[in-house]
């Protein structure tokens, strides 16, 4: 192994050895609490642009397989982990984690002690910072940080997005999705419930939407800042009362913004597999699978509610109610249009990976669909 070292804008360093590609590597630098699904994560459309610490202190303990990818490639730029392990002895194995992280040509980082690394995240917010080889000096580490553009403002859905569109057959209702990074999990749920499912690159103008006849517009999840994405935005406003239209996590947020609501940055995002959120009109509450650095601004221009109960904004299309708090610092998880057919969650109810205590709201977004 080579020494190597985490570096934050901030001047802030963690030592380690350098695994994977052994390359370095520089984005925002976040943490994921998942304590299992390190395949499902780094392989997430939303995590392009940034590089992914976990806070489970061992990764790599099962292996990976090809059934665990959530799109074609990994998306994260660089892993950092207390400890590493090319373990493959899970009966679903079909490689060792740290040799397919090297295969993949993923630079990855252990040996840190990524409580502290966390905790000064959670204080300071995530920032951008980098991965580097020990006999790269820190001024030379820091211009190459400090190079990186800013999450906020970056458009990251056009490095995901299909070159051209994407076709699934099926006997059921009919969903097109304007694809701004969707994952595998989401796919394999609107199939399982019999959907013909068409994805479209996320620049597709709306006319273009309603001419593949969707009984159900789906808004993907995705990277980025929301607030980059007029051109979606200007799309989904153009199918809002047309067709029913439902969103998960930037998703949500881009139909929120279509229909005039604002997003803001989180000081350090949610990501990982244990968020509480509360259903307000039955009292239910989901343990949530989460991705996202952004989220939807409440009534007022409010970053939380404080309210146990729904809440309602007015907007261009209509009324629309909050539907799902985060019981955790009570942001906007989802809200429903109250005139128009549609609704939203911040939190993915497919849960790859994750609890599967949502994923009846595939089914709820279904019922939209006209009889």
């Amino acid at each position: 192994m080579t020494a190597g070292y985490v570096l934050l804008e901030d001047g802030t360093r963690f030592d380690g050895e350098l695994l994977g590609s052994g390359g370095e590597v520089t984005g925002e630098v976040v943490f994921n609490t998942s304590m299992t699904g390190y395949q499902e994560a780094v392989t997430d459309p939303s995590y392009a642009g940034q590089v992914i610490t976990f806070t489970y202190p061992l990764i790599g303990n099962y292996g990976v397989s090809g059934e665990a990818m959530e799109s074609g490639r990994v998306q994260a730029r660089g892993v950092i982990m207390r400890e590493g392990k090319n373990g493959e002895d899970a009966a679903t194995a079909e490689g060792g984690w740290l040799d397919w992280l090297r295969d993949c040509g993923v630079p990855a980082i252990d040996g840190i002690d990524t409580r502290a690394l966390v905790r000064h995240i959670r204080d300071k917010g995530a920032m951008r910072g980098g991965i580097f080889p020990a006999d790269l000096g820190e001024d030379e580490a820091r211009r190459r940080v400090d190079a990186e553009p800013s999450m906020e403002g970056a458009d990251f859905a056009r490095t995901v997005t299909p070159d051209e569109p994407f076709e699934l057959d099926g006997e059921g209702p009919h969903v097109v999705g304007i694809d701004t990074g969707v994952k595998l999990s989401i796919v394999r749920q609107l199939r399982e419930r019999g959907c013909r499912v068409t994805l479209l690159p996320c620049d597709t103008p709306a006319d273009d939407v309603l001419a593949r006849d969707p009984d159900l517009v789906f808004l993907a999840n995705g990277p980025g800042d929301p607030g980059a994405l007029d051109y979606v935005v200007e799309s989904v406003r153009g199918v809002i009362g047309k067709k029913p239209v439902v969103g998960i996590c930037l998703g949500h947020q881009l139909l929120c913004r279509a229909v005039g609501l604002e997003t803001f940055k989180l000081p350090f995002g949610h990501r990982g597999a244990n968020h509480p959120v509360k259903e307000l009109e039955s009292g239910r509450i989901d343990i949530t699978s989460q991705n996202h650095g952004f989220a939807v601004l409440g009534p007022g221009g409010d970053r939380r509610i404080d309210a146990d109960e729904p809440v309602r904004w007015q907007t261009d299309f209509g009324e629309a109610e909050l539907s799902h708090l985060n019981l955790y610092d009570r942001t906007v998880e989802g809200l429903a249009l109250k005139d128009v057919p549609g609704c939203t969650v911040q939190y993915h109810p497919e849960a790859g990976p994750g609890p599967h205590d949502a994923r009846y709201l595939f089914d709820r977004f279904l019922e939209l669909v006209p009889a």
